[in-house]
């Protein structure tokens, strides 16, 4: 069973914004461990964009700070990262963890082109 699963990905002019999504399987309860969403752009390293711990804390990457938002509904144990302001660099495949650094699992990845 796929540990989480992201949808929401696409192709976005620049200053554009996306909302993806990470659903949980039901053996992993988002409301207990943190949650991470990662992003690795061609030929680069996987990189840590934002995560949300299991009190709610969050955390971002400099990068996009004031841009992005890490969210959760756990009623239907689903995390959200809202994207505003997209930029070229943006451009990457982004990756759902579940617990820290894909302790729990890894979900197949969605792409985000920003691109005019």
């Amino acid at each position: 069973q796929v540990p989480v699963v992201e949808s929401g990905g696409g192709l976005v002019q620049p200053g554009g914004s996306l909302r993806l999504s990470c659903e949980a399987s039901g053996s992993i309860f988002i409301r207990f461990n943190p949650m991470e969403w990662y992003r690795q752009a061609p030929g680069k390293q996987r990189e840590l964009v934002a995560s949300i711990s299991s009190g709610g804390s969050t955390n971002y990457a400099d990068s996009v700070k004031g841009r992005f938002a890490i969210s959760r509904d756990n009623a239907k144990n689903t995390v959200y990262l809202q994207m505003d302001r997209l930029k070229p660099e943006d451009t990457a495949v982004y990756y759902c963890s579940a617990g820290n650094a894909g302790s729990l699992g890894w979900g197949q990845g969605t792409q985000v082109t920003v691109s005019s």
